[in-house]
Order: structure tokens, then C-alpha cells, then sequence
């Protein structure tokens, strides 16, 4: 069998070779020849090729140029596969789908998105305002593509669609507001303590208002009058009191704040989010302090929060400050130093409940 393929194969180039040489261009016939032989050898030792998408580009339209009773002869791959890939290609230069359709391209998830969350950020802009907003962030988009984005969701495109919410009012007010609310502990006799707890939402320094068993609304009038004196000359700082709806906070305790030209905010029915500067203070104070510790009566619980609170504002980071104490809210954060030369030493707060460190030399 050996013997027979050879001398097929040696014929077959003698038959090949003159009638290739007796073309004019016997250095691009000689090539020709070449790449014929090489293509025999691989067909006799590559059962089945890979074909890329270019190299079907290229054959398919090669194979126009070439009579289709020779493809057989001249191609690897059979003419019902050729013809396939042609009429792929025709199909591909046909396609007008990926093509943009006429009039304006529609508007990307991400600037609608945005919209949105600028038209809830800032109830009073109308979107026109939105639309000057985008405009100066580099978005080119038009009045009624924001006018149809607030219609489609549901909000009124209209220049004031409702007054500030209840957070966009106290964060505007920060400064001048101070929070007021109770919080209870039960001693280990089972006797239920109160505590009022003063907030300035500015700063978030924590202030002791007083301690009893038994908080009437006499007992709150004084521990208002207890807030003013501690305040001092920064009661001029004040605008508002913001407290829940309890009843131990009477229209006299009102008054006392009304005095000094201080108003009260009420909070809303059974609403603890509105108070919710106050309300984390005091979850903060449960969790680092009174459900850690057996309190034994007023004394006892009066020291560990004075000592509590002086921790919480000289020396306890808060996220809401960039993680300054509130002694350090009106302060420049401190300068780096290099811990390779300097020594921390650690201060134990309340027996060790907690820990201050504080850089030595």
C-alpha cells in the first residue's frame, strides 16, 4: 500500500508540473505547486481542521472566484459547507438590527437613577432645576426627558412637590437642637430608675439631666432648668428641644425652654426615627455600659453614667464625625504621627468596661 500511494503520488506531479510550466510566471506557478503538495501532506495527516471565523471569511469568498466543480478538489471542507458560510456572511452584511433607530437614543438606567435620587435628595427642585443639576455634572439630557423620568415614577414634576422631610429639617437645624429622652434601668432590687438623657445634635455631646424614681412632671421641670444652667452662655446657641410625646413632659417644662426663646419640637406618635440621634445615643449607652453592669441604686448609677458620659464625649470616636469624639467636632482631626516612635498607653474606663488610649513619648 506503501509502495501504491508513492507511486500515485509521484505520477500525479508529473502531470501537475508540466502543465504548470508551461505558464508564463514560473516563480508564482513554482509557489503554486508548493502549496498544493503542502496541502496534500496535511490532508494525509490532519483528519479534521479548525476553522476560525476569519478563515471562513476568507474561503467563502475565495470560492467565488474559483469553478464549484473544482471545490471538492481544492477545498478541505465540502461545498454544501462553503455555500453555508456564504450565505452567512450575506446574512451578516444584511443585518441592520445592531443599527441605532431613528430619533432620540434612550435614556441609560444610571441617569434615571439619578434623577430620581436628586429629585428625593431636594424636594423643592422642579425638573428643570434636575436638568440644569445634570447639565453641570457633563449629563446633555432634556427638561422633558427629566419631566417624563419624575412622571413615570410617580413624582410630581412640578418645581415644589411637598415641604422638607422630618430628617432634611433636623439635619438643616443640627446646630441649634438638643434631643431629650428617658431611659430606664432596673436595679438588682428590682427597683426601676429613670435617667434623662440631653443630645445636642451638632456635636452629639451627651448630657446628664438628672436621675430619679419617680420622674413627675415636677421633677422634669427642674431637670429642665438643670440643662439651661449647664448650658450657660451657649443657651443663645439653642433654636430647638426635640422630645417625644410623653406625658412627664408637660406644657410648664415647655415654658422653660420657651423662656429663653427655645422651641419644642414633639415628635410624631410612636415614631423613635425622629428622635433618632437620641435614640442611637441611648442604645449605645445599653450596649457599652448598663447591660454590662449589676446597677445597685441612684448613687451607683449616677456615677458609672457621669463616668459614662465623660468618656462618650472626650474620648469615644462617632462615625456621624469622622470618628472624632465630640470634644474634637470643631476641631482639626489630629496630625499623623509614626507609632515606630511613640508608645500607646491604655486607660481603663469604669474598672475596665472600656478602654482609652492615648499616645505617650
Amino acid at each position: 500500500m506503501v509502495l501504491l500511494s508513492l507511486l500515485y503520488q509521484i505520477v500525479r506531479c508529473l502531470l501537475d508540473v508540466p502543465a504548470v510550466l508551461l505558464r508564463r510566471d514560473l516563480s508564482k506557478d513554482a509557489e503554486l505547486l508548493v502549496l498544493r503538495h503542502e496541502n496534500a501532506v496535511l490532508h494525509r495527516h490532519i483528519a479534521w481542521a479548525r476553522y476560525t471565523p476569519a478563515d471562513r471569511l476568507w474561503l467563502a469568498a475565495l470560492s467565488r472566484l474559483l469553478p464549484r466543480r473544482r471545490w471538492k478538489e481544492i477545498f478541505s471542507v465540502t461545498p454544501a459547507t462553503l455555500l453555508a458560510w456564504h450565505r452567512r456572511l450575506v446574512a451578516r452584511k444584511r443585518d441592520y438590527s445592531s443599527r441605532r433607530r431613528p430619533g432620540r437614543p434612550p435614556t441609560t438606567a444610571a441617569i434615571k437613577n439619578l434623577v430620581l435620587r436628586m429629585a428625593t435628595d431636594n424636594p423643592q427642585w422642579g425638573h428643570r432645576r434636575i436638568q440644569g443639576e445634570l447639565v453641570r455634572l457633563g449629563h446633555r439630557i432634556g427638561a422633558s426627558t427629566v419631566w417624563e423620568i419624575l412622571n413615570a415614577a410617580g413624582i410630581d414634576p412640578a418645581r415644589r412637590r411637598s415641604g422638607p422631610t422630618w430628617k432634611q429639617f433636623l439635619s438643616a437645624q443640627a446646630k441649634g437642637i438638643v434631643a431629650v429622652d428617658f431611659v430606664h434601668v432596673d436595679t438588682v432590687f428590682l427597683k426601676r430608675i429613670y435617667a434623662l438623657i440631653v443630645v445636642e445634635h451638632g456635636t452629639r455631646r451627651a448630657h446628664l439631666a438628672g436621675i430619679t424614681a419617680n420622674p413627675t412632671g415636677a421633677w422634669t421641670v427642674q431637670a429642665a432648668r438643670n440643662v439651661l444652667m449647664e448650658f450657660g452662655e451657649r443657651v443663645d446657641t439653642l433654636t430647638f428641644v426635640l422630645r417625644d410625646r410623653d406625658s412627664r413632659f408637660t406644657r410648664a417644662f415647655d415654658a422653660v425652654f420657651a423662656a429663653e426663646g427655645i422651641g419644642i419640637l414633639a415628635s410624631p406618635p410612636q415614631a423613635p426615627r425622629a428622635n433618632a440621634i437620641c435614640e442611637r445615643m441611648i442604645g449605645s449607652l445599653r450596649r457599652e455600659l448598663l447591660d454590662r453592669l449589676l446597677i445597685v441604686n441612684e448613687q451607683h448609677l449616677r456615677r458609672v453614667l457621669t463616668a459614662y458620659l465623660r468618656h462618650f464625649n472626650t474620648a469615644r470616636p462617632h462615625r456621624s464625625l469622622q470618628q472624632l469624639a465630640p470634644a474634637q467636632a470643631e476641631t482639626r482631626p489630629p496630625t499623623p504621627i509614626d507609632l515606630a516612635d511613640h508608645r500607646v498607653r491604655r486607660r481603663l474606663i469604669l474598672d475596665g468596661l472600656t478602654s482609652e488610649y492615648k499616645i505617650v513619648a
